[in-house]
């Protein structure tokens, strides 16, 4: 079967829009995604990039951008206005949801995108942060295990690690065959090359 890696951080918007469109992509080309969640912080700084909206031009541009795509493909979008949110926490806990509830996956990095970009809440704020793992059905004691695990720690580290090594600069970035698309404005050439 055919294959798309998908690398994202919850904190891009334009991972968001992303997620929801790989997958009816992949549906479309009866291909399977690999999940990559990274941090992308971690990767601006090993790569000397620096996220759209701390340039103004560019900020200014990429709300008008988001706005086009969202109208586009019937996806809401709404800026958090806590932004920028650490998305340290929030990475780690769906690498543990990858590591130890595979088949919950799909449905808690919905709900965190949502919670970032669709209803958005300040997910710096702890409290705000326990009550959503609550909602989405993810005990307390469980999450906080989670985010001090070794294990996931490690794994994180080593996804974003390698993320740089293949040349990864920022989000969302797809990997078809070893070949790189970068941004959801490349998403028909992932399409062509699933087709292949």
């Amino acid at each position: 079967m055919k294959q798309v890696e998908f690398y994202f951080d919850l904190g891009s918007p334009y991972s968001y829009l992303g997620f929801y469109q790989i997958q009816k992509l992949a549906v479309e080309k009866n291909a399977d995604i690999i999940w990559k969640p990274m941090l992308l912080g971690g990767v601006f700084k090993a790569t000397g990039n620096s996220s759209p909206l701390m340039v103004p031009a560019k900020a200014k541009y990429s709300m008008l951008d988001l706005k086009r795509w969202s109208k586009y493909w019937d996806i809401p979008v709404k800026m958090n206005p806590h932004f920028p949110i650490n998305t340290l926490m929030l990475m780690r806990l769906v690498t543990a949801v990858q590591l130890y509830q595979p088949e919950r996956f799909i449905e808690v990095t919905t709900g965190l995108f949502n919670a970032m970009f669709c209803v958005p809440r300040n997910l710096n704020d702890q409290q705000e942060f326990i009550q959503l793992t609550s909602e989405l059905g993810l005990e307390s004691e469980q999450v906080q295990s989670w985010l001090n695990d070794e294990k996931v720690k490690a794994q994180l580290k080593v996804v974003t690690e390698e993320a740089v090594e293949c040349g990864v600069f920022g989000a969302p970035t797809w990997f078809v065959n070893d070949e790189m698309f970068w941004g959801i404005d490349h998403l028909h050439f992932v399409e062509l090359a699933l087709s292949h």
